[in-house]
């Protein structure tokens, strides 16, 4: 009888603490998203950093040493849109920032949406929604679980970097107009009108106060994990000769986008934390029992980076300001949501690759590929090998569309032009690759860059032959850096779990971007998004 009083309450505490991790959640989770930063950001910055930023979310949460895009092209709306769905391009649609619409035969913007109004303002900045994006995110699962009980706020200085994380059913989004403005602003997709706690926000002048002068943080000397400040690999502001510390954002703005050059520098991190912040205080985030979900993407880096490169000075300066910017989140977080209540992740939307004229004046295979004049050569070899005028509708994205009705109109076979193109342009010079979209109808690549280019095939969306370049040759301006290809230097970015639910620990084990996303639809017992191809990360689980 003893045994069987024993084993009763033994089986009663197992189910109490079965349900009690199945019921434990955190407030808030926040997904943190740094545009343009390369995995080894990390570790060449890291005697650099702070305790209580990077540092605090490597040393204290788990980091996966290894993870990676599985997909092409790498590109910031893709990016955002994988993670938070948990797929790729190929079930999401969201093929490139933008990309030509054969249906409506012309170049589309990945939120644009003129179907809807600007809120805050009158500009046609306002008119964007997630309507492209053909999957939900684990933030719309996680509302629809709850009953729509809890909230998901999206917040980015660009509005792709806030509408496609916060998903379809999200309270809001907000994204930053500079221009003569310098607001947060939203559309009619989420709201009619802005909240009063965004319209003090933008009154109090907070946005315009980082119109002021932009030098080092540190003493410029101790910047030794990047490239002399003066140099020929970077582009700069209109109006200043060099590239080079200080910066006074106040004189140059006139000739660059006025409130919008704030973007472009290492105080726009600042600007986004501080609208952050403003936000889980304003929409009360964190406060009840139903989980909620803020997106936070930082857009200046991406700015940084592709104005002066990646191995600049400024580049290193905004990613030392960015671990202070964290570094204070994460102190907010702790006093206004409580230490072990929330559940942060950080990862990257994309690399980014050094500027290919440094690494040719360092002997590295690298360069430039001109996309027009290869578009003229393919028009004059058609016109040659078909007798056909116009058989190209559009290039973009590395992607060729044929004119489908003027090649059923002429009686000509689109195979034989798909293959056609594709041996022309295989022998174009620093062509590394060529794909056919009836290789990426009838194949299956699990593996390589063939994979890579498979899943990011949409096959209502995407071109009729894909064209890859060579390692470290892209299409670009010679001076900046750039992103979009399935090498390394871009596919490989950091992703770091921390707070609530999360052991310390590290891997090396690969692992892909679509894994995040059923990774905290797990933690919270939701169902996963409606498309994901990822897996659960269950190693970074207490």
């Amino acid at each position: 009888m003893k045994r069987l009083v024993v084993i009763f309450f033994f089986l009663i505490s197992i189910s109490g603490l079965s349900q009690e991790k199945i019921t434990d959640k955190p407030k808030l989770v926040i997904g943190i998203v740094v545009d343009q930063m390369r995995y080894d950001y990390l570790t060449r910055f890291w005697d650099q950093f702070g305790e209580d930023g990077f540092k605090k979310l490597v040393n204290e949460g788990f980091v996966f040493k290894n993870n990676h895009y599985n997909y092409i092209p790498t590109y910031t709306g893709p990016g955002h849109a994988s993670i938070f769905t948990g797929t790729t391009p190929a079930s999401h649609g969201i093929i490139g920032n933008n990309w030509y619409n054969k249906f409506e035969e012309k170049e589309v913007y990945c939120v644009n949406d003129d179907s809807v109004n600007p809120v805050g303002t009158k500009d046609s900045a306002g008119k964007m929604s997630p309507a492209r994006m053909k999957s939900t995110t684990f933030g719309d699962q996680n509302r629809l679980h709850n009953q729509m009980r809890s909230k998901t706020i999206g917040v980015a200085l660009k509005d792709r970097g806030a509408i496609l994380p916060a998903g379809h059913t999200a309270n809001a989004a907000y994204w930053f107009h500079g221009d003569d403005e310098a607001k947060w602003i939203s559309s009619s997709f989420y709201m009619d009108e802005l909240p009063d706690w965004v319209e003090d926000f933008n009154r109090s002048g907070k946005a315009k106060s980082y119109l002021k002068n932009w030098n080092s943080l540190k003493e410029i000397s101790s910047y030794s994990e990047s490239g002399k400040d003066d140099n020929t690999f970077e582009r700069g502001f209109i109006g200043k000769d060099q590239a080079t510390f200080p910066y006074d954002l106040k004189k140059l703005a006139d000739k660059n986008g006025d409130y919008d050059i704030i973007k472009s520098t290492a105080f726009g991190n600042d600007l986004t934390v501080d609208f952050a912040k403003a936000a889980i205080k304003g929409e009360d985030l964190g406060k009840d029992e139903y989980t909620d979900i803020l997106t936070l993407s930082f857009s200046s880096t991406d700015y940084v980076g592709h104005n002066f490169g990646v191995n600049s000075k400024e580049v290193e300066d905004t990613y030392l300001r960015l671990d202070r910017n964290l570094a204070e989140f994460i102190s907010f977080l702790d006093e206004n949501i409580g230490k072990d209540e929330y559940t942060l992740f950080l990862t990257a939307d994309h690399g980014g690759i050094n500027v290919p004229a440094y690494l040719s004046s360092r002997k590295i295979p690298a360069g430039y590929f001109n996309v027009i004049k290869a578009e003229q050569h393919l028009n004059e070899f058609l016109k040659n090998e078909f007798n056909t005028d116009g058989l190209v509708e559009n290039i973009s994205n590395n992607q060729i569309f044929l004119d489908y009705e003027l090649i059923a109109a002429k009686d000509l076979k689109f195979e034989e032009i798909q293959k056609a193109v594709a041996s022309h342009m295989l022998n174009q010079k620093n062509v590394d690759r060529v794909f056919t979209r009836a290789q990426m109808e009838n194949g299956s690549f699990s593996k390589g860059i063939a994979g890579l280019t498979q899943n990011g095939f949409n096959q209502k969306r995407s071109g009729d032959v894909i064209f890859l370049l060579d390692p470290a040759y892209i299409i670009y301006p010679r001076k900046g850096s750039t992103h979009g290809s399935g090498f390394s230097y871009d596919t490989h970015t950091p992703l770091l779990f921390y707070g609530k639910g999360i052991k310390a620990g590290s891997t090396s084990q690969r692992t892909v971007i679509p894994d995040i996303a059923p990774t905290i639809s797990t933690l919270l017992g939701i169902s996963f998004p409606n498309a994901t191809s990822g897996e659960p990360l269950n190693m970074a689980f207490e």
